[in-house]
């Protein structure tokens, strides 16, 4: 969320913003919220002289009581009444405004940053990098779930009787090498120094508008019935509402934290073939990589986040590259954005296993996250996310590049002491 004193001062700045992220729908919103930051702005100057008019009123009706003007006291009485009603009814009026701009400055777009390229919809994301020789085997790669299949591994079958599509059982070896790979993400970040944490997998309406646009959360989350509670549908959201209404110290900075969660998702909408079996998906686990930093320090942050991702991904022998998200794909609280692709050798093409996000202080400004200086001054902390693995898709891209001739998994070496030592499969 803007602060609305850059709106009102850049206004053409946000405009210009909207028409970047292709959104010229919401180019009215500027002006209706300026419209409406000058009419509160005008209501407080009001029931300010309000104020200072009862004050000295008061003051002049003790005056008539001391001198026996008992007539000219109830006059002033009138006067104060009067003010009184006035004041009631521009406090009424004053809240309805702040609740207008703050909806709407919840709808407007956060500020990209410069570097971040133009372009429509995720089709127009760029390439930066690539980090490994992806590989074509000679012989036929199957698709992920008939692989798993061979090992007895999963049951889509059992999962759409007891829970419908968009679930699975996962069995044997394959259950353990998803959550091998999730042990393993937990202490790779550790290692990075982050801390380890499991959070509550519930959170309340006030954390999901704080961490989240309102078309997202329409699109992702799960609401309990009759609660005040959603389930998350990812770690960072209640990791990051973890410092809701706090004042940090300064030297609290920055607070690095990896969680493990399940998380739900609506996943609304048909996707294609490529989307079956576990690739999107109602439920599924995750170890995630969140951090609260100071302003100046964000961007730095975001670089080491995304590069860990790709750092594990290389350590279990998986090609993969690195995609800039345009200003179309950008989700409107975030700066900048990037997703980190794993190769599939069954498509010859890469495909998302993760992404890392630069919020700014959007989330923080939702949140009231705040930080207090060495030098006493207080202002908005920077946060930022990134996956560390999902399990499901980073099961598909393992089990796809590490898939031998003879049908067996080769296990990395980095995997092996989840897997009981185990170098393959069969």
């Amino acid at each position: 969320m803007l602060d609305i004193r850059f709106l009102r001062e850049n206004p053409e700045v946000v405009r210009q913003n909207i028409r970047n992220k292709f959104q010229d729908n919401k180019l009215p919103l500027v002006d209706e919220v300026i419209a409406l930051d000058l009419r509160n702005r005008e209501i407080k100057q009001e029931v300010e002289a309000l104020r200072a008019e009862k004050n000295k009123v008061s003051k002049m009706i003790g005056a008539c009581m001391a001198q026996g003007k008992k007539e000219e006291a109830e006059e002033y009485k009138k006067q104060v009444t009067a003010n009184a009603g006035r004041t009631e009814e521009l406090s009424k009026e004053e809240k309805e405004v702040e609740e207008k701009i703050k909806t709407i400055m919840m709808t407007i777009p956060n500020i990209i940053d410069p570097s971040v390229p133009i372009g429509k919809d995720d089709s127009e994301n760029v390439e930066l990098e690539k980090f490994g020789e992806p590989v074509v085997p000679e012989w036929d790669i199957p698709y992920h779930t008939e692989i798993m299949s061979k090992f007895n591994g999963i049951d889509l079958d059992a999962a759409g009787r007891v829970a419908g599509n968009g679930f699975y059982y996962l069995m044997g070896d394959i259950a353990r090498l998803h959550s091998a790979m999730t042990a393993y993400a937990r202490d790779f970040m550790i290692d990075k120094g982050f801390t380890y944490c499991i959070p509550p997998f519930m959170i309340r309406s006030n954390v999901v508008t704080g961490v989240m646009s309102f078309a997202e959360m329409e699109n992702m989350m799960y609401k309990i019935e009759g609660e005040d509670l959603y389930l998350i549908g990812t770690s960072e959201h209640s990791m990051i509402g973890k410092f809701i209404d706090q004042m940090l110290e300064e030297e609290q900075l920055p607070q690095t934290l990896t969680s493990y969660s399940p998380c739900f998702r609506k996943e609304k909408g048909a996707h294609g073939i490529e989307e079956r079996g576990v690739y999107r998906i109602h439920q599924f686990e995750k170890q995630e990589m969140i951090v609260v930093c100071k302003p100046e320090e964000s961007m730095d942050w975001y670089e080491k986040m995304w590069r860990y991702t790709v750092e594990l991904f290389r350590s279990l022998d998986i090609p993969v590259r690195q995609l800039e998200c345009c200003s179309g794909d950008l989700a409107d609280l975030k700066v900048k954005s990037c997703d980190v692709e794993a190769w599939s050798p069954r498509q010859k093409k890469y495909f998302e296993v993760g992404s890392c996000s630069n919020l700014g202080d959007a989330q923080a400004r939702r949140l009231g996250i705040r930080v207090k200086g060495a030098d006493g001054k207080k202002y908005f902390a920077h946060t930022l996310n990134n996956t560390v693995v999902a399990p499901p898709r980073m099961l598909i891209a393992f089990l796809e590049n590490n898939l031998q001739e003879d049908g067996s998994i080769r296990i990395p070496e980095a995997l092996r002491p989840y897997m009981g030592g185990k170098e393959e499969i069969r």
